[in-house]
């Protein structure tokens, strides 16, 4: 991994070799914290397109809706009755959007690849969610950009993602590595960084979950 090559959140040029685990190279920002594969070992669409349809994530699966729980139980109740929200990268099955419309509230449903309308992207929410989204994407400064401009003064965005561990030798251990289409992971650190940068309210109410809020004014 080339030390020069600018951090695809912050911008800094200081991404530094971190770890090499099953002949995969990855790098960490010192400014941000963020950790990368190295872009040179990231999938093309074709593939990732191809990895994705091997996951078999029905909204009505009771495993997959136990996975999300999480997020759902940390985000619910911080939202106003009937909120307005949009499952951000909601995948083939988009089981969060259906337990956050069990619970009440209207939810549209965006993912370049499965739901591709992007006509929803054009609204503001009072919340957005983006569950295992974050770890794939390759421009997360713009995606972050995006979704600031979706939700509306005082909304909320979740996230759930993979935390990486703090040691770097348990990184070679760390289940999240071995899926190819996950290629940005996220410390503390840099969900603080993102929470300052943005102007957001920061909290990690649960393991792998993260919310931010924006404030009303």
């Amino acid at each position: 991994m080339s030390e020069d090559s600018a951090c695809p959140l912050c911008g800094q040029a200081a991404m530094r070799h971190l770890s090499c685990v099953r002949g995969v190279d990855f790098g960490q920002c010192d400014h941000c914290g963020l950790v990368q594969r190295d872009p040179a070992q990231w999938p093309d669409a074709r593939s990732e397109r191809a990895y994705y349809q091997l996951h078999r994530n029905q909204p009505d699966d009771p495993g997959y809706r136990r996975f999300l729980q999480p997020l759902f139980d940390a985000l619910q109740p911080r939202l106003p009755a009937a909120a307005q929200g949009l499952d951000f990268g909601c995948g083939e099955g988009p089981a969060l959007a259906e337990m956050l419309r069990e619970a009440g509230h209207e939810v549209a449903l965006y993912d370049p690849l499965f739901q591709p309308d992007s006509r929803c992207l054009d609204r503001r929410y009072d919340f957005v969610t983006a569950s295992e989204v974050f770890e794939h994407l390759h421009r997360p400064a713009e995606t972050l950009l995006q979704l600031d401009r979706l939700l509306r003064p005082g909304g909320w965005l979740g996230i759930m993602t993979g935390t990486p561990p703090a040691a770097t030798e348990d990184l070679a251990h760390w289940h999240y590595l071995r899926d190819p289409t996950h290629v940005l992971f996220y410390p503390h650190r840099t969900m603080a960084w993102i929470a300052t940068h943005r102007g957001w309210h920061v909290e990690m109410p649960a393991r792998n979950v993260t919310l931010f809020h924006k404030p009303r004014g």
